[in-house]
């Protein structure tokens, strides 16, 4: 799977993501930082790239729906802090390995993960 994590993570995400096996990049590592939310929206299409956020303008099925793109998943976290981010990766990165990405939106917290088509 390929995985594309935004700007809001830690660096430690598409590391978590590549040593299981993932071909992870970041958007800070390809200079895209600071980048409107459409533009990082293209290049994940353009390069079918799964985005992982924390921004949950992301989650706006209006604005990018799940159909027309390569998969989302949304943190949304009561704590973003580290150790709570990668606790939520390591979570669901099983999940990734058996569940379909491509055209969902998932929508990740503490407890549950809510997959929308």
């Amino acid at each position: 799977m390929k995985f594309k994590t935004d700007e809001n993570l830690p660096a430690e995400a598409a590391a978590l993501s590549r040593a299981t096996g993932h071909d992870a990049t970041g958007v800070l590592d390809e200079g895209l930082g600071g980048k409107d939310d459409s533009v990082i929206w293209d290049f994940c299409k353009k390069e079918c790239r799964v985005l992982v956020t924390l921004d949950l303008g992301f989650a706006d099925i209006r604005a990018y729906p799940p159909q027309e793109g390569p998969g989302c998943i949304v943190l949304r976290l009561r704590h973003q802090d580290r150790p709570k981010i990668m606790e939520a990766l390591r979570r669901i990165i099983p999940l990734t390995e058996r569940e379909i990405l491509t055209d969902r939106l998932w929508i990740v917290d503490e407890t549950r993960v809510r997959i929308r088509k």
